[in-house]
């Protein structure tokens, strides 16, 4: 429970941090450890990429001039050592030769991002982690020290934390032993003071399988959906790291060592407990729904409600060794939480770290479904006006506004983004509402990990500070004036805009020179039948009770507006699914802004503009629902055939432009 850790990294995103780890034990390590190592994350992926300026992660030539190809395995891409290289590394450092704990890194040296927030991995105990902090404080006061704490590691976390209010800590808990006291452990005191020497040797055995590590590695290999041949040969490899997992594990873990670390954890356990009031630091919970070894899930619940900032990610088929497991990437959920920040505090621009490819896909998968079921269709416009098939009339460079229709519930978000990425390389920045990111109180919205994805792929929330931000970095920022009104629309508002009367982003535009570009999207009423909107569920008492409810949970917006465009109540439209249909995109002819600074400070000058932008995009969707009437794919079964005849992966035609 409190063996040695490695955090895996993939290495596309560790250059965010630099990392130490911290071992278990007190002086039992080589005497040539005796340095205290300061380290940076490897990154094989930075080599053939390199982030830029505006947050996006721009390709370099490898040798022979190549362009780096995004997908693969994500383990031949990344280099990843396997547990079982770890494990072996542990035979060679626990030795009995004297010596203070030491803080060490069993990952290969490389670059990292300027500024990176300093990230300590601790099993280890309160005054060595607390010593480092301090130091590490003393020497960059303005940066946060991330400290993640595995079980025995979450209490030390937690201890040093409430040690040292004034020091700008990041926790990040993975299933802590702070609730040791309700552990099925806790038999294990009196058994092992009277089992046989010679069977102790099982001990190890049966709290690795408590962990569910072993067998999760091994039942990984199975459910990888590989072709047979190569599932036997992989699941034979699993066997065998199985196999030294179990005997490292019996020859590091005497009868004695176990014992001690056991009384660690109870002791480390009621010490972070009586001192819980006093933590102030950020936190991040990771939760596993089958730790069997301690009630997680329950512990989780209980901390969000006793510490002053707490947040919870969940990992309901994880078992105790979370961070060990196949697939949890740590890296991926501190940025989709929005917990990595260089600064006192996060700044959405500069400490955005674009997906790399196999975040991407990660992502992608669990959104594929919509492209998979709308065939999108993209057309863009080039300077002359031409229109065409593609991104191709999108400006590589930032800064660049999209100004656009927003579909009942967002759906033509994942899609949109997904097809910039994939085409262009380029990462689009969403002005999102504040409910992904924050909430006033617990109710009954959706928990914000629902939104992680959003994040990761670079939404933020909106704010006049943001957008600046944005436009700043040169990013390419998506921005819908409609905002939830639009995106919550009643019956028969189908692509109406619902745009505030005064101008909300053409002079902060013009600031920079931003690129404007109007779109239109159109299919929703493809894709299900609006049921019971707005207007019907508030005549429901029980369904106007809960809009009040939800509504309250999340922050205010356009509280200075009028009509239409004030503040939406939050709620959920009932919605009929029909045979999905097919999305269409058009992207219309870019506005340029540069050069207009001066004229556009007039607001007469700047609303006139205003009102530009919002007609190309009124015509946008007019050319949309004139042209789907003569796609003869616009169906779902005509897709499928074609798909059956020419390939799955093939585009499908639409109608003549």
């Amino acid at each position: 429970m409190a063996a040695t850790g490695a955090v895996v990294f993939p290495a596309g995103s560790s250059p965010i941090f630099r990392l130490q780890i911290s071992p278990p034990s007190s002086g039992n390590f080589k005497s040539k450890r005796s340095v205290l190592e300061r380290v940076s994350v490897s990154s094989t992926e930075q080599t053939p990429s390199s982030i830029s300026e505006n947050g996006r992660l721009e390709k370099k030539q490898e040798s022979g001039g190549r362009v780096a190809k995004r997908g693969g395995d994500a383990e031949s891409e990344y280099g990843l050592l396997k547990l079982k290289d770890y494990l072996e590394q542990s035979k060679d450092m626990i030795r009995s030769e004297g010596g203070p704990p030491r803080w060490f890194s069993p990952l290969e040296c490389g670059s990292r991002l300027n500024n990176s927030p300093l990230l300590l991995f601790l099993p280890d105990l309160v005054d060595l982690v607390e010593r480092t902090v301090q130091s590490e404080n003393c020497r960059s006061p303005k940066r946060p020290i991330y400290l993640v704490g595995e079980s025995f590691g979450a209490c030390l976390a937690l201890s040093v934390a409430a040690r040292n209010p004034d020091i700008d800590l990041i926790l990040i808990l993975s299933n802590p032993a702070t609730c040791f006291s309700k552990s099925q452990l806790q038999p294990l005191f009196p058994l092992m003071q009277i089992i046989p020497e010679q069977l102790h040797f099982s001990m190890p055995y049966i709290l690795s399988l408590m962990t569910g590590n072993p067998l999760k590695m091994v039942m990984a290999t199975v459910r990888k959906g590989l072709p047979l041949q190569q599932t036997v040969g992989d699941l034979s490899k699993s066997v065998g790291a199985l196999s030294s997992f179990l005997s490292v594990l019996s020859d590091v873990l005497p009868r004695e060592t176990l014992l001690w670390k056991l009384q660690m954890v109870r002791s480390a356990s009621a010490y972070a407990n009586s001192r819980l009031h006093a933590v102030k630091a950020q936190t991040l919970i990771l939760s596993s729904g089958r730790d069997m070894l301690l009630p997680s899930a329950e512990e989780a619940e209980r901390l969000r409600h006793t510490l002053a900032k707490c947040e919870i990610r969940k990992f309901n088929d994880s078992g105790h060794a979370l961070l060990l497991e196949d697939g949890v990437d740590l890296v991926m959920i501190i940025k989709g939480s929005s917990f990595y920040r260089r600064g006192r505090y996060i700044d959405y621009a500069s400490d955005y770290i674009p997906p790399t490819p196999s975040e991407f896909k990660k992502v992608y998968e669990s959104h594929r479904w919509s492209e998979v079921a709308t065939s999108p269709v993209m057309l863009s416009t080039l300077e002359d006006g031409k229109i065409v098939r593609g991104l191709g009339g999108i400006p590589s460079e930032g800064p660049v506004l999209f100004v656009g229709y927003h579909m009942l519930l967002g759906w033509e978000l994942a899609p949109l983004v997904a097809r910039f990425w994939e085409e262009k390389n380029i990462v689009v920045r969403g002005i999102a509402h504040p409910m992904m990111f924050t909430r006033l109180r617990e109710g009954n919205l959706p928990e914000l990990s629902t939104f992680d994805s959003y994040r990761i792929m670079g939404a933020v929330p909106v704010s006049a500070t943001n957008f600046y931000r944005l436009f700043a970095s040169k990013s390419h920022v998506l921005l819908y004036p409609g905002g939830m009104r639009e995106a919550l629309h009643r019956k028969g508002e189908e692509y109406k805009l619902f745009w505030p009367e005064q101008s909300e982003f053409v002079r902060m535009a013009a600031r920079f020179g931003a690129t404007i570009i109007p779109f239109g999207a159109v299919g929703e009423d493809d894709i299900g039948q609006l049921v019971f909107d707005y207007d019907d569920l508030m005549k429901i008492p029980y369904f106007k009770a809960g809009i009040a409810d939800l509504t309250e949970e999340v922050a205010q917006l356009r509280t200075d507006f009028e009509g239409e465009v004030a503040n939406q109540d939050v709620h959920l439209p009932i919605i009929l699914p029909k045979l999905p249909g097919r999305f269409y995109f058009i992207f219309g002819k870019p506005i340029e802004t540069k050069g207009r600074k001066q004229e556009l400070r007039s607001r007469e000058k700047a609303h006139e503009l205003y009102l530009e932008v919002k007609s190309e995009v009124e015509k946008c969707i007019a050319f949309l629902k004139e042209k789907r009437e003569h796609d003869p794919y616009r169906g779902l079964l005509p897709r499928l055939i074609f798909q059956a005849t020419h390939g799955f992966d093939s585009e499908v035609p639409t109608f003549e432009l």
